[in-house]
C-alpha cells in the first residue's frame, strides 16, 4: 500500500513539473516602447533606419505604430511557446502592405519585413531608442 502511495505521488510530482515546463513565464512588457530598426544590418555605413513603438502587450496582442508616426502596426500577436518572444504583425503605408515577424533575444528585436508590393524582404535588427 505504501508503496502505491509513493508511486502515485512520484508521478504526480513529476506531471506537474512537466506541465510547468510547457508554458514558460515570459516578461512580454520588454517589447514596451520605441525601437530604432537598422533596416540594413550588414552595412554599417548608412543610415537606412525606421521606427517602431509598442505601446500595448496584452493577451497575445501587440498595439502600437510601425515604421513611421501614424502608421499602425495591425494585427499585432506575440507567441513565447517556446521559450522566446515572438511577434508578428501588418502595416501599410500608400506604397502597399507589410508583413513583419521578429524574435527578442539578448535586449534586441531581430526580424524581417516582407514588402509586398514592392516585392522585397528587408531583414532588420532593432535596439531601444533612449
Amino acid at each position: 500500500m505504501k508503496k502505491n502511495v509513493l508511486n502515485f505521488v512520484w508521478i504526480a510530482l513529476a506531471t506537474l513539473s512537466i506541465t510547468a515546463q510547457e508554458t514558460p513565464k515570459m516578461n512580454t512588457q520588454v517589447l514596451l516602447g520605441e525601437w530604432k530598426l537598422d533596416m540594413s544590418p550588414q552595412n554599417t555605413s548608412d543610415n537606412n533606419f525606421a521606427m517602431m513603438r509598442i505601446t500595448s502587450v496584452a493577451d497575445q496582442k501587440l498595439k502600437g505604430t510601425f515604421y513611421r508616426q501614424g502608421v499602425a502596426l495591425n494585427n499585432g500577436r506575440i507567441n513565447t511557446q517556446t521559450g522566446t518572444i515572438h511577434g508578428a504583425l501588418t502595416s501599410g503605408d500608400n506604397s502597399g502592405s507589410y508583413n513583419t515577424s521578429f524574435y527578442y533575444a539578448d535586449g534586441k528585436l531581430f526580424g524581417t519585413t516582407h514588402a509586398i508590393e514592392r516585392g522585397f524582404l528587408a531583414v532588420w535588427v532593432a535596439e531601444k531608442a533612449n
